[in-house]
C-alpha cells in the first residue's frame, strides 16, 4: 500500500491520529540515539538539546522526573527500555540532598528532619547505577549537580558540593567524563532563578549548549 492509499484508508477508518503519532515518535533509523536521565533541571534543558541536535541525533528523556538515586534504582530498567543507546547523559543529586517530610520524598523544610538520601548512601547508589548503565554499552556522560542557592525550598545552600565530591569519586573510578554544569552556573549565577534551584529560559538554553557539546564529543569518538 502506498502512502496516499494508507492516508485515505486511515481517514476512512477514523484512525488517522494514531499512525501519525506513532510516526512522530519513531526515531530516524540512521541517527544515533541519546538518552538524558535527570530531574526537572534536565527536563528544562532537554527541549533545547533536542532542537540543537535535530538531524544529528535522536534525543529522549524519560517522561518521569528521575528524582533521587533511590528512584533510579527502582526505575532505571524501565527508562532504558529495550532500545540500544549510543550515549547516556545522566544526573542525580538535587532530590537526594533535599529535606523530606515523608518516605515518598515530599519536600520539607530545609535543614529539618532528614535528607532523602544521605551523601554516603548517595555515593553507594550512584556507583550501582553507573555499573548498571555501563552494561548498556553506551558512552556515558555524568552531569554534576547544579548549585543550591541560599533560600531554596527544602535544600541547604551549597549542599551540592559534598554530593558532587562523592559523585566525582564514583566517576573517577569508572572513568566517566563530567559535564561540569555546576561551574557554568557558578560563573553565571544570573542564569538561575532567585532563591531557587531552577533556571530561566536562557539558563536552560546555556546548560543545553554544554550538554550538546559533550554529546557531540562522545558521538564523534564512536
Amino acid at each position: 500500500m502506498n502512502r496516499r492509499h494508507f492516508l485515505v484508508c486511515a481517514l476512512a477508518l477514523g484512525t488517522f491520529a494514531l499512525p501519525l503519532a506513532l510516526a512522530a515518535d519513531a526515531p530516524p533509523a540512521h541517527e544515533p540515539r541519546v538518552l538524558i536521565i535527570g530531574d526537572s533541571i534536565s527536563m528544562g534543558y532537554t527541549p533545547f538539546v533536542k532542537e540543537m541536535m535535530k538531524g544529528k541525533a535522536y534525543v529522549e528523556h524519560p517522561k518521569d522526573n528521575c528524582a533521587a538515586t533511590v528512584v533510579g534504582l527502582k526505575k532505571l530498567d524501565a527508562w532504558l527500555g529495550s532500545a540500544k543507546w549510543d550515549v547516556i547523559h545522566f544526573n542525580w543529586g538535587l532530590h537526594d540532598l533535599k529535606y523530606i517530610k515523608d518516605d515518598k520524598g515530599t519536600i520539607g523544610a530545609a535543614g529539618s528532619g532528614k535528607q532523602w538520601v544521605p551523601v554516603e548512601e548517595y555515593e553507594k547508589n550512584l556507583d550501582e547505577l553507573v555499573s548498571r548503565l555501563e552494561k548498556t554499552g553506551a558512552k556515558l556522560i555524568w552531569a554534576n549537580t547544579t548549585p543550591v542557592p541560599a533560600g531554596s525550598t527544602g535544600r541547604v545552600h551549597d549542599d551540592e558540593l559534598k554530593y558532587n565530591e562523592a559523585a566525582a569519586r564514583v566517576m573517577k573510578a569508572h572513568h566517566i567524563p563530567t559535564d561540569d554544569l555546576h561551574a557554568i552556573v557558578v560563573a553565571h549565577p544570573d542564569l538561575q532563578l532567585p532563591k531557587n534551584v531552577h533556571f530561566s529560559k536562557e539558563g536552560y538554553k546555556t546548560l543545553a549548549e554544554s550538554v550538546v557539546k559533550h554529546i557531540e564529543e562522545a558521538l564523534g569518538g564512536k
